[in-house]
């Protein structure tokens, strides 16, 4: 499905939205260069759900069979065509690896003004950790096994400080990292372990584009963000809908948004899940373009943004 179609639209002009099943990474070659005022997103995080989407558990194995070092790490097409998806790597640096693929393949379709915001959530280690449809790791019976190598760093009862390692890969590549705002959670649900406190925070990255000349130059409103102006924000979960066990609270997108990208300009959500970036880019004012690639989220997720539309902004 093309989304070429996509422009820069007159902040005067009627906001417009779109929702289209597939994969980020194929989908974002489609987008227009330079038309992404702001990119926003929460991707599938490390070993702990499905989504819905069918994963080859054999593809480190396969991987292994063409003679290639189990150091290297796929690129993501090679992973993609061989039946992995993205959250099922079976090492978490590969992960971290596609997740940077990703946005560098994104670059080209962001403004030179623009920023990308990025919720990422951490994930312990464990060589046969659980991994299921919806909710969070271990804590069900109807639960699948990932067969994941251990070694170095991974060993069962580590937490794998996912997020630390994507923010420093993204400095790596090149980007600009201006926040890590701390999203405290006042209530997470019981854990049955009682060796550790229970994680109640999620990390949301801010990244920017170097310039050529001095200093990075983009789009942000700082009035627009909460009125504290502190990195750590305290909101509580929301409950998921349509099926969608991972969805984030609008108070905590929201001034990300009004922040984040001007009146009119174009947001977009490659891992859109229930839609809530795109219907709070709506209630903006902005145009909002989302990616799904569980057909069932994403009709879900269309039919979302359509009554949000239709309803007026």
């Amino acid at each position: 499905m093309a989304v070429s179609d996509y422009r820069e639209i007159d902040p005067a002009s009627a906001v417009t939205a779109r929702v289209v099943c597939g994969d980020a990474f194929t989908l974002i070659d489609e987008v227009e260069d330079d038309s992404v005022d702001l990119l926003l997103t929460s991707p599938p995080y490390w070993g702990l759900r499905e989504y819905g989407l069918p994963h080859n558990d054999d593809v480190l194995e396969t991987w292994q069979a063409q003679g290639l070092a189990t150091s290297r790490i796929p690129p993501y097409d090679w992973y993609q065509r061989s039946g992995g998806a993205l959250g099922r790597e079976p090492y978490p640096d590969w992960y971290v690896a596609h997740l940077v693929e990703f946005f560098m393949r994104a670059k080209r379709a962001l403004r030179t003004t623009g920023s990308i915001w990025v919720n990422l959530g951490d994930t312990y280690f464990a060589r046969w950790s659980s991994i299921r449809d919806a909710g969070r790791q271990g804590l069900l019976d109807d639960r699948r096994r990932r067969r994941t190598p251990s070694g170095g760093y991974l060993h069962d009862k580590q937490l794998l400080m996912i997020p630390a390692r994507f923010a420093i890969a993204m400095q790596d590549a090149g980007w600009i990292l201006r926040n890590d705002v701390i999203w405290a959670k006042p209530t997470v649900m019981p854990r049955p372990e009682n060796d550790r406190l229970r994680l109640s925070h999620e990390h949301w990255f801010h990244f920017v584009q170097r310039s050529r000349v001095g200093r990075p130059r983009y789009y942000y409103d700082r009035s627009a963000a909460e009125p504290d102006g502190i990195d750590v924000l305290h909101v509580p979960t929301r409950a998921g809908r349509d099926g969608h066990s991972a969805t984030f609270p609008p108070d905590l997108v929201r001034p990300r948004i009004a922040s984040s990208s001007p009146a009119g300009g174009l947001v977009l959500d490659p891992f859109c899940g229930s839609a809530t970036t795109l219907l709070e880019a709506i209630d903006l004012g902005r145009s909002a373009l989302g990616f799904e690639h569980s057909p069932s989220f994403a009709g879900a997720a269309a039919t979302a943004v359509r009554r949000r539309l239709q309803r007026g902004h």
